[in-house]
């Protein structure tokens, strides 16, 4: 029985998405900028075709022409928004038809009766922040502050989530996990996306760092996702990263959190290894987007593309026969655009098998033809969106 792996490139999209001008996002181009910017060395995503996804979505074409020993596509996304938790839902056969509840930008940018009902189901001595703002400038900004007076610090951003940073050691890992449980069940009736819990070590602004225990509290999906339905069909499930977050735990069999593309691949790759007939492994590969597609670091974001495209041949090699192997997006993140938020784009849909014939699958309609040509491989009954390719 054949295995399949999915790889999310997080925030790597390819540019060209149809309503891109809605969300402010016409022009954008991941890759193709981050391509303008520095000479990308990537010779095995272009054996998968990254390039002539690229050209088929946007006309451009940054790689040279190398020998395709893999199928590709791109996909274009027919749910609302722009974010995570949207994105790697679609992918997996459950677009969203309906719009997220998100804060505006301005100061404060939640409402008063929330914070204040935070405050006291928290028993905070206050919050700090309560605005739009970049992950690590604001901890940068408002860190110090928050250790001397034990307020956490609350923001947001163009997603539909709002994010609590604190210091580990002065306001306590579990302490912040609480309250990110408290604004979760706030925010439900908000139809707010995630409640992230950022928490960060340091001495002082120059120093402070997030580490690696982020937990997302996100919503259930609407219906069930391809995690779900394999698992129903008692199929082994590996969610390496962030993915058991993103889908609430629903679905996501064996959870392994890991910080880092080294130890995402390593983990990912240990999972492959022992993984039985007919299982699935899916990884979120989130530095992409939090390390340099936020930060708008485009030579980091090439360097961290060249970095994992120099991993992947340890992964052609891992391989069985009947095993299929699946690198996508979940957005796109423009590191040369403007403001610090996603982009509107399509993302690549690059596969590989042993004795794949090369060759194009062409646009895609929905981000959801990638878990439902995943569940037509791996056997089990159809989801309730997408179309296969096989």
């Amino acid at each position: 029985m054949s295995r399949a792996f999915l790889f999310i490139l997080d925030s790597f999209g390819i540019g060209g998405a149809p309503d891109a001008k809605k969300y402010g996002d016409e022009g954008a181009n991941t890759f193709v900028h981050i391509a303008e910017r520095m000479k990308l060395n990537i010779p095995n995503l272009a054996s998968l075709g990254l390039g002539l996804a690229a050209e088929a979505s946007s006309g451009k074409n940054p790689l040279a022409e190398v020998e395709l020993k893999g199928q590709w596509g791109f996909a274009t996304e027919i749910s609302r928004g722009k974010d995570t938790i949207t994105g790697h839902w679609e992918i997996a056969g459950v677009p969203v038809p309906f719009d997220w509840g998100y804060f505006p930008n301005i100061i404060p940018a939640f409402p008063k009766s929330l914070t204040d009902e935070l405050v006291r189901q928290a028993r905070l001595p206050g919050i700090l922040a309560n605005k739009h703002a970049s992950g690590t400038e604001i901890i940068e900004e408002l860190g110090e502050e928050h250790v001397a007076s034990g307020k956490p610090i609350v923001y947001t951003s163009a997603d539909s989530v709002i994010q609590i940073a604190a210091h580990e050691e002065s306001f306590g890992l579990q302490h912040l996990y609480d309250v990110c449980k408290i604004a979760r069940e706030l925010t439900y009736e908000l139809n707010i996306g995630r409640v992230i819990a950022r928490p960060f070590i340091g001495t002082a602004a120059e120093n402070f760092t997030r580490t690696a225990n982020r937990k997302d509290y996100a919503v259930l999906p609407p219906s069930p996702t391809l995690l779900d339905c394999l698992t129903k069909a008692g199929r082994a499930v590996v969610s390496v990263g962030k993915i058991g977050d993103i889908f609430a735990h629903s679905g996501t069999g064996r959870e392994i959190k890991v910080a880092g593309h080294e130890a995402l691949m390593q983990t990912s790759l240990e999972a492959i290894e022992t993984l039985p007939a007919g299982g699935f492994v899916m990884t979120n590969f989130v530095d992409f987007d939090t390390n340099f597609g936020h930060r708008r670091d485009a030579i980091g974001y090439g360097k961290a593309l060249e970095h994992y495209d120099a991993m992947l041949p340890r992964v052609f090699e891992s391989l069985q026969e009947g095993d299929l192997l699946v690198l996508t997006a979940d957005h796109g993140n423009d590191p040369t655009w403007r403001g610090t938020d996603h982009t509107r784009e399509c993302i690549p849909v690059l596969t590989y098998a042993k004795g794949m014939k090369p060759g194009s699958f062409g646009k895609r309609e929905t981000f959801a033809d990638i878990g439902q040509t995943i569940a037509s491989h791996l056997a089990i009954p159809p989801l309730g969106a997408g179309t296969s390719w096989l």
